[in-house]
């Protein structure tokens, strides 16, 4: 009798773990033929589980004394947030800081305090990389319901009796990370639904306490084809909410603290202060650029500057994850991470995708054309893997787990139709996951004159990535290769300060067929930020 009612317990455990699972993904366990969950085990009951997720996060011990390791700028940014927050006054916040200077450390002070007191607080990010760095992290069109095609006016996908509305009625803090990089007409949708969940259409956000945070020097919304104007119309800063924000500033650079003159030039780079010649380039300094002899072996030298003694590192986790080399198109980034994966020590496993055009019964578009396209966002058709090498997640497939677009893993084993992988940055770091392949759609339906389906595990390689995907990580060893002029504005400011000094960060760039004219010495120094696409900063800043 002892016996069986173990193994009835152990099956309601089971139960109410694949439930869970389910609901992340949108789905339910009653569509399933499986046996009912027992009240008497679930403790969810009479929770939505959108409150149930976030009040069970496990609160980090070492997040709790962060609070007394704030500098002055951020005591002051804490107390105002903290005390807008006891009141139950409600406040909108925008936290403004260059990369560095310890915005995230603020954010991880404010949850662990708030949820230490048994309140709720949703920490989400514009970036998914952003996001996986905070305790229950979520991105923001995740845990929001943002349409993607969002149009001023608009509302958030969740109705007024969802458990996402009720969540964000017993929200005590919103946090919302790299806003900078989010178009004003997500905010707005958000703005909208919280004035209706709330009844309290005179108040911004409802009343709520919400923080944003970001940086307007680095990776603006991306406009499709959008003019200079266009871009910064789109931008956080032309709300009609930023004047209702109170501005909150961070100054010290953190990440880079060791190495003051780094700091100083960063900022120089990132407010366009930074000297340039007739052509609107900037001079790198010599120390961070590696010496360019014009030859395909130029790229091998900086990947041995980023990735040294690569070889016997290859099984080290703390290795792999505090590098990457950077640059602008993915095409660059495909091809550094092609590279890499035949360096890496290993057998290698090749999983080939399964690509169709939606409603195509005559085959205009067969696979074999299919396959050679790989759209932005989607993994590519042949996917080239080792034991120990690091992946990022292209979607979100669990977010309350860990698993969002962005997260930074390392595969651990292989199977025909499993990938098993390691989380190893954030707050699940540790967690091993089984990766299945599953239908993927580019997020752009413009793309394409058809609608284009690929099935592959949603995972790129991750030695190599874009500037916008590591827009709020820090990278403490960054290669940055710039073979073509920076075309998008701050992208050279986010690549340089990703790094925490500058004997940390090695540069290739690589000059435009304009410069080749020129004495080689005199431009391999130089940075290609055209300072035509590099938007004045005063249009947009405060």
């Amino acid at each position: 009798m002892r016996q069986h009612k173990s193994r009835q317990i152990h099956v309601q455990i089971h139960l109410i773990d694949i439930r869970n699972m389910l609901q992340s993904m949108g789905k339910e366990i009653e569509s399933f033929p499986l046996p009912d969950i027992q009240e008497e085990y679930d403790t969810s009951i009479g929770v939505t589980r959108e409150i149930f997720e976030e009040s069970t996060i496990e609160l980090n011990v070492e997040d709790t004394y962060l609070s007394d390791s704030l500098n002055s700028d951020q005591r002051a940014a804490y107390d105002e947030i903290m005390s807008a927050i006891d009141r139950d006054e409600g406040g909108v916040f925008f936290v403004d800081g260059p990369g560095g200077t310890g915005k995230t450390f603020l954010y991880r002070a404010l949850l662990a305090m708030v949820r230490g007191q048994k309140k709720i607080a949703i920490a989400t990010a514009t970036s998914g990389v952003a996001a996986s760095i905070m305790p229950g992290g979520r991105t923001a069109h995740s845990r929001f319901k943002i349409p993607l095609g969002i149009d001023d006016g608009g509302f958030c996908s969740f109705t007024k009796q969802s458990g996402t509305a009720k969540l964000l009625q017993s929200a005590s803090l919103i946090i919302w990370d790299e806003a900078s990089m989010t178009k004003r007409q997500a905010v707005k949708a958000l703005d909208n639904s919280m004035r209706d969940v709330m009844s309290r259409p005179d108040l911004p956000f409802g009343g709520k306490t919400v923080v944003f945070g970001g940086d307007f020097r680095q990776v603006l919304p991306v406009v499709r084809k959008g003019s200079r104007a266009q871009i910064i119309n789109s931008s956080l800063r032309r709300s009609y909410l930023w004047d209702s924000m109170r501005h909150l500033k961070l100054v010290r650079n953190m990440r880079a603290h060791s190495d003051p003159w780094f700091a100083e030039y960063l900022l120089r780079i990132g407010d366009s202060k930074e000297e340039t010649n007739r052509d609107g380039e900037v001079r790198l300094p010599d120390e961070i650029c590696v010496s360019r002899t014009g030859k395909d072996t130029d790229l091998d030298t900086l990947i041995d500057n980023t990735f040294p003694s690569l070889d016997a590192n290859t099984s080290d986790p703390d290795y792999i994850t505090s590098r990457a080399i950077l640059s602008t198109r993915n095409d660059c980034v495909d091809r550094i991470n092609l590279k890499m994966i035949s360096r890496f020590q290993g057998d290698e496993m090749v999983y080939h995708s399964f690509d169709c055009a939606v409603d195509d019964p005559h085959n205009y578009y067969p696979p074999e054309f299919l396959n050679t396209l790989t759209p932005n966002g989607l993994p590519p058709h042949v996917l080239k893997l080792k034991i120990n090498c690091p992946v990022i997640l292209l979607r979100n497939i669990d977010p309350a787990n860990g698993l969002c677009n962005g997260t930074r893993l390392v595969v651990r084993g292989f199977q025909r139709n499993v990938i098993d992988a390691e989380i190893v940055l954030g707050q699940h770091a540790g967690k091993r996951i089984f990766l299945p392949r599953i239908p993927l759609c580019p997020s752009d339906d413009e793309m394409f004159p058809f609608q284009f389906k690929r099935k592959q595990f949603p995972i790129r390689l991750s030695f190599a990535m874009t500037v916008n995907k590591a827009q709020g990580q820090t990278i403490p060893n960054v290669g940055i290769y710039l073979p073509e002029p920076v075309f998008s504005h701050g992208q050279l400011y986010v690549a340089l300060s990703r790094s925490t000094a500058r004997k940390n960060v090695k540069i290739l760039a690589v000059p435009d067929a304009g410069n080749k004219k020129r004495n080689s010495d005199d431009s391999k120094k130089k940075s290609s930020t055209n300072n035509e696409i590099v938007f004045n900063l005063s249009e947009i800043y405060f």
